[in-house]
């Protein structure tokens, strides 16, 4: 999932050199000169989305021969500093995680074309020839949660916890309600937001609502809050529901109550840009969705058994899932894009 909410303030006053809540992790000095920023628009913390672009871009770091260094960002402000000092410090390549780098990202490669941009999770409209971008189709791995969760919901009944209402998030919802409705039409669903001043990191708030959803009759509810999921795990487990994590296997989080998970493979999308970025292989969108294995479920990993998730169980659901996954990567079934309009 992403972090902060999107409109980035580009700061016009003097910056200084040194990143905002930088947290610079220097690899063993690189005799190659060559160097990797990581600015993330949200302290890292439990975030297991931004976790994974850590993950990546360390692995690519090494792989290359280059220092890493990560620059943590608070809010959008923050966000436009640690870039500026990114620009001065001159790296081989500055990755900005999210769609909070759109607005910034759409100006300062194009003011700075001797350096290599890489966007992860988003690309700005107006992309530079020097700014790379990686995106994903989460809502093809949505749809199979769904599907999984249309077999498995007793009442028919489901929610979705959302960090906030926006097209981006959508991803997590609307797929994740179709994929159920086309194994059980009569399913309903209801989607409610995190929302506040930190909405991405707000388990109070995220257990909240989940509470208002199994309170309501849900008893699959599927956490995409970000770093708030714990929460919905929690109340989920409290109503005796089940639920659904997201970017990683959250199902060791509250055992026994998380049916799958949403997947998404950021940290090996990301190394694998950098490492082309620094290979001279810079520019364009690269799409990870099922077909190239960048989106999934833990229901299609050969470590299903070992994963803790409940869906082990259910053998026929995960023999649908595999079915189903086919299905889209062969172009039979198409899952809409809430970003798309």
């Amino acid at each position: 999932m992403r972090t902060i909410p999107p409109a980035a303030i580009l700061a016009t006053a003097a910056l200084t050199l040194t990143a905002c809540g930088g947290t610079g992790r220097p690899a063993a000095s690189a005799p190659t000169g060559k160097s990797v920023i990581l600015i993330t628009p949200n302290p890292v913390g439990t975030n297991s989305f931004l976790q994974l672009s850590v993950k990546g871009a360390e692995a690519a770091a090494k792989e290359i021969g280059a220092s890493f260094k990560l620059y943590e960002s608070k809010d959008p402000t923050s966000i436009a500093q640690n870039l500026d000092a990114a620009v001065r410090a001159k790296p081989t390549v500055i990755v900005g995680v999210s769609f909070s780098f759109d607005d910034l990202f759409a100006t300062v490669p194009r003011q700075h074309p001797d350096r290599q941009f890489l966007q992860v999770d988003s690309c700005a409209k107006e992309q530079a020839a020097n700014l790379t971008c990686v995106s994903f189709k989460e809502h093809e791995a949505a749809y199979l949660a769904g599907v999984e969760a249309g077999l498995l919901s007793e009442s028919g009944k489901l929610g979705v916890v959302a960090a906030i209402d926006s097209p981006f998030v959508h991803r997590w919802i609307e797929p994740f309600f179709a994929g159920a409705k086309s194994v059980r039409p009569e399913v309903t669903g209801t989607p409610l937001y995190v929302g506040g001043s930190n909405p991405f990191s707000d388990p109070a708030r995220a257990k909240s609502q989940a509470q208002t959803l199994t309170g309501q009759g849900a008893d699959i509810v599927a956490a995409a809050a970000s770093a708030g999921n714990q929460g919905v795990f929690e109340a989920v487990a409290a109503a005796k529901a089940k639920s659904f994590g997201v970017d990683v296997n959250q199902c060791a989080q509250s055992p026994g109550n998380v049916i799958d998970n949403v997947l998404k493979h950021v940290d090996v999308a990301e190394s694998a840009a950098i490492k082309d970025i620094a290979a001279g292989r810079a520019g364009g969108v690269k799409v990870y969705g099922l077909k190239e294995g960048g989106v999934g479920v833990n229901a299609l990993g050969d470590d299903l058994a070992s994963s803790g998730c409940t869906v082990a169980g259910s053998s026929d659901v995960v023999a649908k899932v595999k079915q189903v996954r086919d299905d889209i990567v062969a172009g039979r079934v198409t899952v809409a894009d809430p970003l798309a309009g």
